[in-house]
């Protein structure tokens, strides 16, 4: 029974008993403020409809409020020893006077008590609204914590008066509109403080009622209190993004440069006449294209931003998303979070987290954890609503009745239900939530390449303002001899000045982080179709590199699917469903044959075993009939049905009194009831693990066919046959549970301890001794389909698997030999023997240990904790409460989407949303995908950046013009096909099977691998030694002369000619000519380049040493269609971009030239995989230490030379950028803030309030309810309320 599931406690109707004054403990001598009216919960009926733990049954009254108990009670209702004030108590004849107790506010009126604030006014106004209360008056009982705004609301009956609500049925699933109308006065009014009998509705157990839709639900309702959702995080707009995508400094100065630019162009064009011989001037077309390129630039950015937050708002909203147990028209539904009305009746559990405020109904030892809401890191005990309001008309109450629920608390134990009050934006939760939105994580990869993308942006940048000064250098020595006109001049120096800026935006890979952003959307929204819904960015790219899997085993190495197929009655009677399980030395009965032996009064004690000491309950899944709750559970009770005749769960359990609940502990592996038999006399019963049970029984039944349940002592003889059966059960893979039970006199028994804050509760280790066996069965859980294999890739992909189980440790080693985690050099351990390891010994066992039997959550803590120590990437699994620490404390935290607790969920980095071992694999694929999408990209790109950046430099400084042989829109066009084309074309490859042959990568290890730089650098050497040898010598190689003629140039040449010089092609010179055939070998330069870059986009879809670049490409429409969108556009500028490029069309031979020249660089990557990393390291190491060492005195130099440019920048950014920068700013946000009206924004008066509630208490506990305002940390995540889509 390792579920933790089985913590929440069952809920028992009780039977009315007529009063017995004899036995009364008390009596308030202290009159009745409304004697009139008999408050007493004694006055309530209670129909069958099954509650949050109630097994389809009633809700569990807790032992101070067991209204309809004759079962003597030996505490007062007000006995807490540091009450202010006393209660006034007759025991017998004695008689003694004590004062009135009191609480805070308890001499207040109504309007005191419910005073608006001045910050919330408007939520204690809502028009026409037919409910008695509105939502500022609701919110009062919370703002803070007040018995007096309770009272003055009229108690939970007037709540549910008020409220049109039922404490028992729940709404009903076809309200719509509320026709009649509950006053305030009506409501509080002490005649009509509670629900008439005939009045409450009583659904038959036979009756389903489904969570159906019906158009109009509960509009009412949501139109005065709002629905449970936070109103949407103001989304981005697309202009905003595209300001931000355009708010990038160097972009900004090269817009300012490119306007310059422009404006001396066309200065040049229409106020200065052109010199003899030559056209009208167009050196405006290079500023007008640049501007035009860094639009389409941003417009790209921002579009693929767009597309980006859209992909995570819709994740955020599935994220968030869940389901609640509610009570509606008298059944158990699942309904949505976001669908919590206030009015609603709700289960409370341990391990929930608790998705809106209200006033608990009714329940047993329910423990809150209110910290992140109040800042109280106590367990708050709750106290029914029903009591609290008995209290407080017998003026016994005082300050420490607590019976409010608080939204974004969990539930740490017991069990319960409880009125929804206040959803959303009025909730609790809901107002911290609203100061706490906040934007998408960065990862750890993303913040790696972002020192990245500045380490190479600051080597690129120095390269550019290298090439500045150079280049400045020979501009002012030339200016003596330099005759051209002023405006010319200024545009030489323009042209300068914009190549120098181009490199910076070449060189700084901006993409690299963006690349991360885009492959993390791609694989989390995959993710989710594969049942993986991702909490947590990071824990996608974690789990990548994961080196080994605890995984639990039930629901996620099997199916969760479990059926009683062999027992054990007494310690006679062996029963089995297989027939095949019979073994040759013993009589084995089946189960009908078995169960018919029992008398009616063992069937009875068997059935209250496995229907009272249970937290399933009736209710339906997918429409149909079923038990819900722990499957262990469910298995028995389903067994009971069929063969101990059992009915209906709900009137099973009425009519039997439940006097203390010991809820489901995962260190004693058993969970326990008491109940007042109709003697007088209690029963405790108990089930658990097998062999724990059995060291705890020392009596059996010694007949279970008679008429009495007689007890013999167990013998050794006995004991040893049932530890045997326990065995046998265990190596067939059978979960083993074992029943016993023990009678005492009174509750609690003589001499034993009692819990110190209700000495009516036993201790239960002190009770859970010389126990009587009942039986024990063996449960089957058949493994998931295709569990084995995905442990085997697991395991050929480097990562160990280990099995963290409470099983005991046969049939634990038994289910781990069948999914293939123990091997024969494997160690199997159970969690007691493993806790008392030192850790030295721990760490010796933890390679060999595979299965850790009999464990603890906190068992499961420990050994992440000693795997991380080792140096490993864990992932862990979890479902419980008490796997919260081991889920934060790993790498990556897997919760059960099914069977898993609002704690372990919002613990987790990931959850499976079917429970499955092989959607792990899936992440694990999906997480390499990720990481190798980066590498890709940054492979591609260091590439781009090292052969644009010294191609660029070198042809500037070697140019008599002092002009890049790739001008500033070229390489904008270059710059767009890096930073955005390749990042969506790379990480958009879905993984293989064949990513998981590989070992994970070290934490340490390096984002460029030897394999990746031996690629790049390669490549870069290939690139450049072509363009260069087209750029230096492609005169000679082409057939081009030097010095050409008329009559060499031919007609071919006309219209370049006629273009450049807008003369008539008989005048045209000779010197344009060759300026001609610059351009159009300049154009080949710029096309084999681009050329150059497409095809070896596909060279790094592969990052090992094979040479099927193709694999899989077909089934990556991305690729082909942005690899498309590539060609085409490099094609079009080739033939239309003309002056705006500075280039010109080519012919056949030419594209031909361009594209042969291009395509080798596939067969030389071929050539470079062939060369082993070994070699290639040697060499990278022995040019990274001649480098370094020439370069250390270079950089020494250079940083002397430029701190005063340094330092003149830095003035330049504090006293101009900066100011523009904010003055930007300011005036974007005016232009692009969206002014939402009161209709299209229904939730904003709400959130308004909301907001102004946080930030004005007017009490100390307001403030620390708000205090995770003011420390995010402390909240936790917005798993409950959260910005709805």
């Amino acid at each position: 029974m390792d579920s933790n599931r089985l913590l929440a406690p069952p809920t028992i109707h009780t039977s009315s008993h007529p009063a017995d004054s004899s036995n009364s403990d008390v009596e308030d001598l202290t009159p009745s403020p409304s004697s009139a009216v008999d408050h007493s919960p004694s006055s309530l009926q209670v129909p069958i409809s099954p509650t949050a733990k109630s097994l389809g049954g009633e809700t569990l009254r807790s032992r101070a409020e067991s209204f309809n108990s004759t079962a003597e009670t030996t505490r007062s209702r007000a006995n807490s020893f540091n009450s202010k004030a006393e209660t006034t108590r007759s025991r017998g004849n004695s008689l003694v006077t004590t004062v009135r107790s009191r609480f805070e506010g308890d001499d207040w009126t109504t309007e005191e008590a419910l005073r608006p604030d001045k910050t919330n006014l408007k939520d204690f106004e809502v028009d026409n609204s037919p409910f008695a209360f509105s939502p500022g008056q609701l919110n009062k009982t919370l703002n803070p914590k007040s018995l007096a705004a309770f009272k003055a609301l009229g108690g939970i009956y007037g709540l549910e008066y008020g409220l049109q609500t039922d404490l028992v049925a729940g709404l009903s699933v076809d309200e719509t509109s509320i026709p009649g109308k509950v006053s305030f006065d009506e409501a509080t009014s002490p005649t009509r403080s509670q629900k008439p009998l005939e009045a409450r509705r009583i659904i038959a157990q036979d009756v389903i009622v489904t969570d159906r839709q019906v158009q109009g639900q509960f509009h009412d309702r949501k139109r005065v209190f709002n629905d449970n959702r936070l109103p949407a995080k103001k989304a981005i707009s697309i202009w905003q993004l595209f300001w931000n995508a355009y708010n990038d400094r160097v972009l900004m100065i090269l817009t300012i440069a490119a306007v310059i630019s422009l404006a001396l162009g066309i200065y040049e064009a229409v106020g200065q006449p052109p010199e003899e011989g030559e056209g009208a001037s167009v050196d405006w077309v290079e500023g007008l294209a640049i501007m035009v390129a860094v639009v389409i630039v941003v417009l790209v950015t921002g579009l693929n931003d767009y597309r980006r937050e859209k992909q995570f708002t819709a994740l955020n909203a599935k994220k968030d998303d869940r389901q609640v147990k509610a009570i509606r028209s008298g059944k158990s539904v699942m309904i949505s979070v976001f669908d919590v009305m206030v009015g609603d009746i709700l289960h409370l559990e341990s391990g929930d987290a608790i998705p809106a405020d209200g006033i608990l109904v009714s329940g047993h030892g329910v423990r809150c954890d209110e910290s992140s809401a109040t800042g109280e890191s106590d367990a708050m005990k709750k106290t029914a609503g029903s009591e609290a309001w008995q209290r407080i008309v017998e003026g016994t109450a005082t300050s420490k009745l607590d019976p409010f629920i608080i939204s974004g608390s969990k539930v740490l134990e017991g069990v319960g239900t409880y009125l929804v009050t206040s959803v959303g934006v009025n909730s609790s939760f809901g107002k911290i939530m609203m100061g706490l939105q906040t934007e998408n994580e960065e990862t750890p990869l993303q913040a790696k390449l972002s020192k990245m993308a500045n380490w190479i942006g600051a080597l690129g940048t120095s390269a550019a303002g290298l090439l500045f000064f150079v280049l400045l250098f020979r501009f002012l020595a030339g200016l003596p001899n330099n005759t051209e006109s002023p405006a010319r001049k200024g545009q030489i120096f323009l042209d300068i000045l914009i190549v120098a800026i181009t490199i910076i935006v070449v060189a700084v890979p901006e993409g690299l982080p963006v690349a991360v952003t885009l492959a993390l959307s791609f694989a989390t929204k995959r993710m989710f179709k594969e049942n993986n819904l991702v909490r947590h960015l990071r824990a996608c790219e974690t789990m990548g590199n994961a080196t080994t899997i605890c995984s639990d085993k039930t629901g996620t190495l099997t199916q969760n699917k479990m059926t009683v197929v062999a027992g054990l009655l007494g310690t006679q009677v062996n029963f089995a469903r297989d027939m095949e399980m019979n073994d040759e030395e013993k009589s084995v009965l089946t189960l009908a044959s078995a169960f018919g032996k029992l008398s009616p009064v063992t069937r009875n004690l068997l059935l209250q075993s496995v229907a009272i000491n249970s937290t399933a309950f009736e209710g339906e899944e997918d429409g149909k009939a079923t038990y819900l709750g722990s499957k262990t559970e469910t298995a028995l009770l389903t067994m009971a049905k069929e063969y101990l005749g059992m009915g209906p769960v709900a009137e099973e359990r009425a009519g039997v009194e439940v006097v203390q609940l010991f809820p489901f502990d995962s260190d004693r592996k058993c969970m326990g009831v008491v109940i007042r038999l109709a003697s007088g006399s209690y029963r405790l019963l108990v089930k658990g693990a097998a062999e724990i049970m059995l060291a705890h029984a020392t009596q059996e039944l010694s007949d279970i066919s008679g008429v009495s349940l007689d007890t013999v002592v167990l013998s050794e003889s006995a004991s040893m046959l049932v530890s045997a059966n326990i065995e046998n059960f265990a190596t067939q893979s059978l979960r083993t549970i074992a029943m016993l039970y023990r009678d005492f006199p009174q509750w609690p028994p003589v001499e034993v301890q009692t819990l110190e804050e209700d000495r009516s509760m036993a201790v239960f280790e002190d009770v859970f001794d010389d126990m009587v066996f009942l039986g024990v069965v063996g449960i089957q859980d058949p493994l998931r389909d295709g569990v084995a294999y995905s442990v085997k890739r697991c395991q050929d992909a480097g990562i160990v698997v280990r099995m963290v189980t409470g099983d005991n440790l046969t049939t634990a080693s038994a289910i781990a030999v069948q999914c293939g985690i123990k091997t024969e050099k494997g160690l199997v351990m159970e969690g007691p023997k493993f806790r008392q390891l030192s850790d030295e010994d721990m760490d010796s066992i933890l390679p060999n240990l595979q299965v850790l039997a009999r464990s603890s959550p906190d068992d499961k803590r420990i050994l992440v904790s000693r795997l991380k120590h080792l140096g490993e990437t864990v992932a862990v699994t979890g479902d419980g409460t008490n796997d919260g620490p081991a889920l934060k404390m790993a790498d990556v935290g897997f919760s059960m989407g099914i069977a898993g607790t609002e704690v372990a969920k919002e613990a987790s980095a990931i959850i499976l949303m079917d429970d499955n071992f092989s959607s792990i694999v899936k992440a694990v694929m999906w997480g390499r995908s990720v990481n190798d999408a980066v590498s890709k990209f940054l492979q591609f790109q260091l590439t781009v950046n090292i052969t644009a950046v010294i191609l660029a430099f070198i042809s500037a400084v070697s140019s008599p013009d002092m002009h890049s042989v790739l001008s500033a829109v070229q390489l904008l066009w270059v710059n767009l096909i890096m930073d955005t084309f390749a990042a969506l074309a790379l990480a958009t490859d879905a993984p293989t099977e064949k990513i998981l042959d590989r070992k994970p990568a070290p934490k340490r290890a390096a984002l460029i691998t030897t394999n990746m730089w031996k690629m790049i650098i390669g490549q870069a050497i290939y690139q450049l030694i072509v363009t260069f040898v087209l750029y230096f010598a492609g005169y000679n190689i082409l057939g081009y002369n030097e010095q050409c003629s008329i009559q060499d140039i031919g007609q071919r040449y006309q219209n370049e000619c006629e273009f450049l010089t807008g003369l008539a092609f008989e005048t045209c010179q000779i010197e344009h000519c060759n300026d001609a055939l610059r351009t159009q070998l300049n154009t080949m330069v710029f096309n084999t380049f681009v050329w150059m870059q497409i095809f070896n986009e596909f060279n790094n879809r592969r990052l090992d040493n094979k040479f099927n670049i193709f694999e899989g490409v077909l089934r990556n429409q991305f690729f082909i269609g942005i690899n498309c969108i590539m060609v085409g556009g490099q094609i079009m500028i080739i033939f239309v971009g003309g002056t705006a490029f500075q280039i010109t069309r080519i012919d056949g031979p030419q594209w031909a030239v361009c594209v042969l020249c291009a395509l080798p660089c596939l067969f030389w990557a071929v050539l470079l995989r062939c060369i082993p990393d070994k070699y290639a390291a040697t060499v990278f190491g022995f040019a990274a230490r001649v480098w370094l060492a020439g370069a250390r005195p270079t950089i020494r130099v250079l940083a002397l030379l430029f701190r005063p440019v340094v330092r003149g920048w830095r003035q330049l950014s504090k006293y101009v950028f900066a100011p523009t920068s904010r003055f930007s700013r300011r005036t974007a946000g005016k232009i692009f803030k969206k002014k939402a009206t009161e209709e299209e924004k229904p939730h904003s008066k709400g959130a308004a309030a909301a907001t102004a509630d946080v930030e004005a208490g007017d009490s100390s506990e307001t403030k620390e309810m708000a205090s995770p305002t003011a420390s995010p940390q402390q909240a936790p995540p917005p798993i409950t309320l959260t910005t709805a889509t």
